[in-house]
């Protein structure tokens, strides 16, 4: 069967990435059965015979307008579809979508009809947002870490740049790789619109939002941008609990350490 892949390397190298990830997301147990989504914006990529392409699914409302996505292409994984399947098997567990010139609906038009992720409005609200502020961030990703989510049911992690600071203080790496830190998003209904909007909030200030409870979003230059990030908080967190588990409080890096390390690396204040 022909894909809208072949004879597209660029392109074909983006989704494959974001097939690596998913192989990631489920050897480290992120993504049980079919937990998880990722988007890509992949409009760079679009050839005119790409443009002509036809649609093969029915016209969808996204149940928002995103004006800055006029004329945008994604490639989502698939609702209910896995993400071990997803590594193996991109084309045929995700599909890529065309943005209508109304912003409010989109077909599918490759490889095959499958439907989009359920969070889809979620995620393109975030790329509305991305584009809109001049981002070069093309990826959004959602994954359940399982020390990081086990963090959010402990009350005290919840309040504003705890975990930041926490994790921040474990490894020198996780600052350097994740340098705008974790956002807190308290317990909200899976897929709301009320979701959507307060990440698109702490997105003004982080790279990476935990959904209490749920899991965590991040946006990145490209999915294994997105995916660093994550994997490097994740560190962290592993740190914190080995410690604690071995019984006793990790010290942690000073705050003159880590601030050592955001003048020599410089990272953002």
């Amino acid at each position: 069967m022909k894909s809208i892949l072949d004879n597209r390397p660029a392109l074909a190298k983006e989704v494959n990435k974001v097939a690596e990830v998913a192989g990631y997301l489920w050897q480290k147990g992120w993504a049980e059965r079919n937990g998880g989504n990722i988007t890509i914006n992949i409009t760079e990529f679009v050839d005119d015979e790409i443009k002509a392409l036809p649609a093969i699914s029915d016209v969808t409302s996204i149940g928002t307008t995103l004006p800055n996505l006029k004329g945008c292409y994604f490639y989502c994984k698939g609702t209910n579809m896995r993400m071990r399947d997803l590594a193996r098997w991109p084309m045929e567990n995700g599909s890529v979508i065309r943005i209508l010139d109304d912003c409010a609906s989109y077909v599918i038009i490759a490889d095959q009809p499958v439907k989009p992720t359920s969070e889809l409005p979620s995620h393109l609200s975030m790329h509305n947002f991305l584009i809109g502020k001049g981002s070069n961030y093309k990826a959004s990703l959602h994954t359940h870490p399982i020390d990081l989510i086990a963090m959010t049911h402990h009350k005290p992690f919840l309040e504003k740049d705890v975990l930041t600071n926490l994790l921040w203080s474990m490894i020198p790496e996780t600052k350097a790789f994740c340098p705008r830190g974790l956002g807190i998003i308290p317990y909200k209904l899976p897929s709301s619109v009320e979701l959507a909007q307060a990440t698109i909030a702490e997105l003004k200030e982080y790279d990476v939002v935990m959904w209490e409870k749920h899991g965590v979003c991040a946006v990145g230059i490209d999915i294994m941008d997105a995916f660093d990030q994550v994997d490097v908080l994740s560190k962290s967190a592993q740190i914190y609990m080995t410690s604690k588990n071995m019984g006793f409080e990790p010290g942690g890096m000073s705050a003159e350490q880590m601030q050592e390390m955001t003048v020599a690396f410089n990272l953002p204040k």
